[in-house]
């Protein structure tokens, strides 16, 4: 199979099936073996109903329906689950990614051996003040603590060798940050293509500018993941140790003045540098065990499926 599509959607019943015609006239001037994995986050309209009408209908439509909304992350991981494409697109559904951009993504993979290509909307149809300018602020910060070049990380339209999607796990809300995930995991083999922006056609858009709130704090979550997630005792470990080793100076320096040039002082109890010596070898014990556990937390890692499916289409159990 060429390409598998996953679609991740929230209450986009008014676009569905216009999108579903696009991709499949793609697809079909493209001579393309492909599936389409439709992940419904828990929507209350009627697009389950649509997405089942399609997949009956049409049996290179797959798709999942959560019992609740449980976050694009989520989705996102439950696609991945699924596709066999040699190269995955993944896209929004409410015709804002352009169906005619994928022939092109896919060629960046298949002939340019790209390991990732991230679409980015250089020219967009968004409020300036709601979402324009707090995406480039947050783009920026994203490619100075990452390391990766893009221009736009929210962009939802990407494509993916399929190794990538079965090797990394997308948990929490860091789809925004499958790049620096995948670059992590060692695909470092990583290039955007300008795409196309449409302006919204139905609905509302289903994220505020909270995302970017939790986004910077996704940012520094996975800044420290990149650097210590496999080696938490090389951060932990490193400042128990300082932290010891100041408390040791100072009771070093207590007992020597003391024992030889203070015999006759006040106690050593009532003295400030008796608990600073006190709490900094406190600190450095914590900072010691946080660093095993959190070993011990990599070592015994669970699966990062978080989230329940309700009903299937086509695809097996």
């Amino acid at each position: 199979m060429n390409l598998s599509i996953v679609i991740p959607l929230l209450n986009e019943e008014e676009s569905i099936k216009e999108l579903y015609h696009w991709i499949a006239n793609v697809m079909q001037s493209n001579g393309f073996l492909y599936e389409l994995i439709f992940i419904d986050d828990g929507s209350n309209d009627k697009s389950w109903n649509i997405i089942d009408e399609l997949s009956r209908e049409h049996k290179e439509v797959k798709a999942i329906r959560f019992s609740q909304n449980f976050g694009k992350s989520q989705a996102l991981h439950a696609g991945f689950a699924l596709a066999i494409g040699d190269v995955v697109i993944t896209m929004d559904a409410d015709l804002q990614d352009n169906p005619e951009e994928i022939p092109e993504l896919y060629k960046m993979i298949v002939n340019d051996d790209y390991d990732l290509v991230s679409g980015w909307k250089k020219k967009r149809y968004d409020s300036v003040v709601a979402k324009n300018m707090p995406s480039k602020l947050f783009n920026f910060a994203a490619r100075k603590t990452s390391g990766v070049k893009l221009h736009d990380f929210n962009c939802g339209l990407k494509a993916y060798k399929n190794e990538v999607i079965k090797t990394i796990e997308v948990t929490g809300e860091m789809h925004r940050y499958i790049p620096v995930l995948a670059k992590n995991a060692g695909f470092i083999k990583i290039s955007e293509k300008e795409v196309q922006h449409q302006a919204r056609k139905y609905g509302t858009t289903k994220f505020g500018a909270e995302r970017f709130v939790r986004g910077f704090l996704d940012l520094i979550t996975i800044s420290f993941l990149s650097r210590f997630g496999k080696r938490p005792m090389h951060l932990f470990g490193a400042w128990g140790a300082f932290m010891l080793f100041v408390g040791f100076c100072f009771a070093l320096y207590l007992g020597i003045d003391k024992l030889f040039i203070h015999k006759q002082a006040r106690l050593l109890a009532e003295r400030p540098e008796f608990f600073i010596a006190l709490t900094a070898m406190v600190l450095g014990t914590q900072l010691f065990l946080a660093g095993f556990l959190g070993e011990l937390i990599l070592r015994s890692k669970k699966n990062s499926k978080n989230y329940t499916i309700k009903e299937r289409r086509n695809v097996k159990e």
